[in-house]
Parts: structure tokens; sequence; C-alpha cells
């Protein structure tokens, strides 16, 4: 039987720092982009990581563990990666997309690891991949803008 660790809270902890640090990074490309289907794309993933969060959130304390809080200092620093593009370059619309495509396949990355978890229960495992599909299909997606850009 799958039981919830420790481990298992800690790894669905940093996830979670990750998603909302994913959160502000897509809020801030969408203010500070003009191309409208882009700006449209960083609005709907920064809405589409808020509510990750809050299912991640529900996750972590159904099973009686602690929520942390705060932003990860990766999160921190591809903030301020995406920040410094936006002024020095003369292509900041594309640097910021090319930003969000490399924390895309990051969280892909992040969400295999944790899902290869085996004490993680189905309920976690099952949410995780959700996320993991969502984020996976809007790569896809954002492949596309990039192309059309």
């Amino acid at each position: 039987m799958s039981t919830y660790t420790e481990e298992v809270g800690e790894k669905l902890n940093n996830l979670l720092e990750k998603t909302y640090d994913a959160e502000k990074g897509f809020t801030k490309a969408a203010e500070n982009i003009e191309h409208a289907s882009l700006k449209s794309y960083f609005r709907n993933k920064a809405q589409e990581r808020l509510n990750f969060g809050r299912e991640l959130k529900q996750e972590i304390r159904s099973f009686n563990q602690d929520v942390d809080k705060g932003g990860s200092l990766t999160g921190k620093a591809h903030r301020a990666w995406m920040d410094v593009k936006s002024l020095f370059s003369a292509d900041d619309e594309q640097s910021m997309l090319n930003e969000a495509i490399r924390g895309e396949k990051a969280a892909i990355e992040e969400y295999e690891d944790v899902i290869n978890e085996t004490s993680l229960p189905m309920s976690t495992k099952s949410i995780l991949q959700s996320q993991k599909s969502t984020i996976t299909n809007g790569l896809a997606k954002i492949n596309v803008l990039e192309d059309l850009h």
C-alpha cells in the first residue's frame, strides 16, 4: 500500500513552490509583452498554475502535511532572468518565449521525478499526471506560437 511519506510531502511542497514561481513568471511575462496571442497565452498559463497550486495544496493538506509558503530561489532567479531579458533584449518577446519553453520543460521533468516516487498515493499520482499532461499540451501550443511569432 502506498503511504504519504515526509519525503513525498517535501517533493510536493517543492513542486508547489515551483508552480507558484511559474505563475508569477507567466504573470510578469504577460505584463511585459505586446503580442496579443502571447499575452493571452501567458495569462492563461498563470491562471492554470494558480489552479494547480490550489489543487496541490488541497492534496498536501488532505494527507495532514504542512504546506510550505514562499517562492523558490530558482523561481526568483527565473523571474529575474525574464526581467533582465525584457529590459536589455532587442527581441524581448522571443527571449521570454524561449525562457517559458525552458521553464515548461523543466516543470515536466520535476513532475516526472515526483510521479516516479514509489510511495505516492494514487490520488496524488492522478493529480500530478493530469497537471503534467496539461503542461505537456501547453508546451506543444507554445511551440506553435513560437512558429507564428
